[in-house]
């Protein structure tokens, strides 16, 4: 996945996802649900390309629900503060 490989290009490409959504009318939790998926599937199918991947890895790894969805509101919250810069 090409994408994955720049942290700038992942983050802008959450970022817009997550504001189409949300201009959609999709509620927060069901964001927050599909991001903790995303981050599932991403865990366990793809190696990470850089540094903060492998960071966000780790940490998913060691994480339990609860902080896995903290994990997953965090992303949501960094892409949406990146978007409005």
């Amino acid at each position: 996945m090409p994408i994955l490989e720049n942290w700038q290009h992942w983050t802008s490409f959450l970022g817009q996802n997550v504001a189409q959504a949300e201009q959609a009318g999709i509620s927060s939790k069901i964001i927050r649900q599909a991001a903790v998926k995303i981050g599932e599937y991403l865990a366990k199918n793809v190696d990470p390309k850089n540094e903060q991947e492998r960071v966000l890895s780790d940490l998913w790894g060691v994480a339990s629900e609860n902080e896995k969805e903290a994990i997953a509101n965090c992303v949501i919250r960094l892409v949406q503060n990146k978007n409005l810069q």
